[in-house]
């Protein structure tokens, strides 16, 4: 392709995230075995990815440790178990964990120094605003690179995400993310909010990144987009493992973003020794129900629900139960 069309260059400041483990804990629990969280580590390094989000830091207090696998906790003996003690520097992989305001310990937490984590990310509601700020300082302070995570964008007023901006432009967040929890979003859309961050964040030298859901098969492209206005931090993960219709697919994106310090094949060799196994038991990916659910701007719970329902063949009635008609 370089050879063909030399105008087609790579952007060395667009920076990758692999969340394979978080998002797509959603989906069992993260009852992950520690193989497989270690394969998908190794292959984030093989293929230069640049984060690798582990999992959750949730609280033990909501969640039993007898119903969650270790990476919706992400202690740090757990982590040095699976993957051994991690070197930033000679791996190129910085690891991340994603704190939910109202079901994290965040007070808790240990120092950078002493975690095998770089960055958390602070993933919050509108309503948890105040919290989530003192999540970030907090972090912050700890020595922890930090990420703004606004859920449910979709189904916000401008003036409630003109509020959460201007509180975020004046914190220690390092990137603030476009969060399409429901996959209802597109193109115009995610240029309308690119534009309306943009603005927000203009002067304080804080990235925007994405993090797309795929229930309108839209998850890609709509990466795509936010790139093309700017966006320097991006969300995938390997085979859109992930919650519901899953997420942006790791192997499109790095083919995509062209940059050669990204290697395609020790994803594939994920995608074939390990994820793609995991359908004979899990379900992701797009469907009917996700699509409508997509469409309707609804949490993807609701077909969640529907899929392990006595009445999941009945698409018509789960169509007409979730659509407001004219």
């Amino acid at each position: 392709m370089h050879n063909s069309a030399p105008w087609i260059v790579s952007r060395p400041a667009i920076k990758t995230l692999d969340c394979t483990i978080r998002d797509g804990g959603l989906i069992n629990n993260h009852k992950f075995t520690d193989e497989f969280v270690r394969a998908a580590y190794n292959a984030c390094i093989a293929a230069g990815v640049d984060y690798m989000e582990m999992g959750y830091k949730g609280s033990a207090k909501q969640f039993s440790r007898k119903d969650y696998g270790a990476m919706r906790f992400c202690e740090e003996e757990d982590l040095i178990r699976i993957i051994g003690k991690h070197d930033t520097e000679a791996t190129g992989l910085k690891l991340v964990a994603m704190a939910d305001a109202g079901k994290s310990e965040w007070q808790k937490f240990v120092p950078k120094k002493d975690s095998a984590l770089s960055m958390i990310r602070v993933a919050f509601y509108a309503h948890q605003l105040t919290e989530a700020l003192e999540m970030i300082q907090h972090v912050h302070d700890l020595g922890y690179e930090t990420s703004a995570n606004l859920m449910s964008v979709s189904v916000l007023s401008n003036a409630e995400i003109d509020t959460v901006l201007e509180a975020v432009a004046q914190s220690q967040a390092g990137t603030m993310v476009i969060v399409d929890s429901f996959g209802h979003l597109y193109r115009e859309q995610i240029d309308q909010l690119y534009t309306r961050f943009a603005a927000a964040l203009k002067g304080t030298n804080k990235e925007i990144g994405i993090h797309a859901h795929n229930n309108l098969q839209l998850a890609f492209s709509n990466t795509i987009d936010a790139i093309i206005h700017g966006a320097n931090r991006v969300d995938a993960t390997m085979g859109g493992l992930g919650r519901g219709a899953g997420n942006c697919p790791m192997e499109i994106l790095l083919s995509f973003l062209r940059n050669p310090k990204y290697k395609l094949l020790p994803v594939i060799e994920m995608l074939q020794h390990h994820i793609e196994p995991l359908r004979e038991t899990l379900d992701w990916g797009p469907s009917i129900p996700y699509i409508i659910t997509g469409s309707m701007n609804r949490h993807p719970k609701v077909a969640m629900d529907f899929l392990v329902s006595p009445d999941k063949k009945n698409l018509i009635g789960f169509y007409e139960k979730n659509v407001t008609l004219e």
